[in-house]
Order: structure tokens, then sequence, then C-alpha cells
């Protein structure tokens, strides 16, 4: 699923491509695509035509188009959606094409249909204007009023697992199993610890790690395993030639030489180094 450096790399995209345009028609091509806007494909595609794009959002790995009558689109990608420009998308997995002033489409594509698009009017949340379905979303480590002191009180709090924790997109947005391991691998820590267990100074080391791990990855493009996630322009990231941990296992630790572990953890893989991040005492 693409996490937060993904997802932002496609806001800039809209942002530099897509405000300023005007939507001149919509075609929805699957259901599922509008599932989440209640009021059906026919209210969104005749609300959004003739609709001005003047800015973007983006609250961890949702984002949205800003529209000039006060709504917004809100788009999430779940785990394989794309926001694609140029002529309409030429494949089986289209599920909406949106035709724009300029002559250009943007497509979302999407082949596993986990995401989708909705309208949505915006609330204020704790000091920002954001749209309604994401208000209980907290803020991400890269958005700049993250209060790292009281998310790591709210960490001190959870007798949980500190990876379960940062996968918890209510307490901190926009990690997803990838940067989790990374975060972790960085700080140290394993991913099994509960979190209540961790110094304050320990858990702002995860929380800085995972704000590092995500700025580098932006500004490689993004993670891309396989073709699912693209730019708008539909150009891969890079980042995954830089991850130390994730998806390494059986290799050695950058750091030690010790050999990479992989561990079932909430139904999907964690990875971690053995020695830099030895497991809890029972």
């Amino acid at each position: 699923m693409p996490e937060l450096p993904e997802v932002e790399v496609v806001r800039r995209g809209l942002q530099e491509h897509v405000v300023g345009r005007t939507v001149i028609d919509v075609q929805v091509h699957h259901p599922r695509a509008v599932r989440r806007h209640e009021a059906g494909a026919a209210d969104l595609t005749a609300r959004l035509r003739g609709a001005s794009v003047t800015g973007t959002g983006r609250r961890g790995k949702y984002l949205w188009l800003d529209l000039a009558d006060g709504n917004t689109l809100l788009v999430h990608l779940g785990m394989s959606g794309q926001m694609l420009l140029g002529p309409v998308a030429n494949t089986d997995h289209l599920r909406i094409a949106v035709a724009l002033d300029d002559g250009s489409a943007l497509s979302f594509v999407d082949q596993r249909t986990f995401g989708g698009w909705q309208l949505a009017e915006l609330v204020s949340v704790d000091g920002s204007r954001v749209p309604g379905p994401v208000a209980h979303i907290a803020r991400d480590p890269l958005d700049p009023l993250f209060d790292r002191g009281t998310v790591v009180n709210v960490l001190r709090g959870k007798h949980s697992e500190i990876k379960r924790q940062l996968l918890d997109q209510t307490v901190v947005s926009g990690i997803g199993n990838i940067y989790a391991d990374e975060a972790l691998w960085r700080a140290r820590v394993n991913g099994v610890r509960i979190a209540e267990k961790l110094t304050r100074r320990r858990l702002g080391e995860v929380l800085d790690s995972a704000a590092e791990v995500m700025r580098e990855a932006l500004r490689e493009g993004g993670t891309s395993f396989d073709s699912l996630y693209v730019n708008v322009n539909g150009q891969s990231g890079y980042f995954d030639r830089s991850l130390n941990v994730y998806g390494r296992e059986d290799r050695n630790c950058r750091r030690c030489g010790t050999v990479i572990r992989r561990a079932k953890f909430m139904n999907r893989s964690s990875f971690y180094c053995p020695a830099c991040q030895p497991r809890p005492r029972r």
C-alpha cells in the first residue's frame, strides 16, 4: 500500500498539473471506485462537472483536491490506486476518467479496487481544515504542526507493541509497514517491544527516525516494488534501493552484518536485525 512518501509524491504532481484546471467531463467505469460516496456515481459525476480545482491537501495516506465550491474530492489510493495525467489510461483497470479543460485527462487506475473517490465537506480539526471522513486521522511526522511530545505521551500510555502503534493512523499517520520497519531499525528498537515500556527518549527517537526515513524516500520519489505504485507521470520511485531492512530477509544487516530476519506481525511481515534490534525478554 502506498504510504506517506508515495501519496505525497502524487499530491505534489497534482498540485503542479491540476490546480487551476476545470473539469469538463467525468466517467465512472467501476462502481467500487466511488463506493465511499454515499450519494452514488451519478451524484459525484454531476457535481464534479464544471468544478475548478483550487488546491491540494494530504493527511497521512489520504489526499484531496480542493474545489472552488468549497468541497473537496477525497482520494484514497488503497493498495494499488494511481492518479495518472495525460491521455485517458488505456488499461482494463481504469476506474474513473476525468477530462480537463486543457485537453488532458486525469485517470484513476486501480488494479485491486481497494481505493476510491468521494466528495466531502471540509471540517475544522486541531487547527486545520480537512475533509470530514479523515477528521479522525492523526497528523503525520512530516506535518509542520506535528506535536512530537504529545505523540510520545500517547505512546507511553499504550500497552501494546510499538509497531502496532506506529501503524495506528489515529496515533500517528502516514506510516505503513515499510517505513515502520525502517524507522525501528534506525532507532534500534524491536517492533514487538511494548510502547509503554520504552522511555520517552526512545519513543522520540523512533518518531524522529520515521520522519527521517520518509523524507529520504520522498526525495527519491517513494518506494516502488512493482508497477502498482507510480507518480502522476507513470514513473516509479527508487527508494527501494535504499531500504536497510524491509524485504531483506537472509541478507546481512548493513550496520552490523547480522542476517536479517522476517517474522509474522498483524497478518503481514516484519523485518528486523536480531543484533541491532533484540527481542525483549519474556
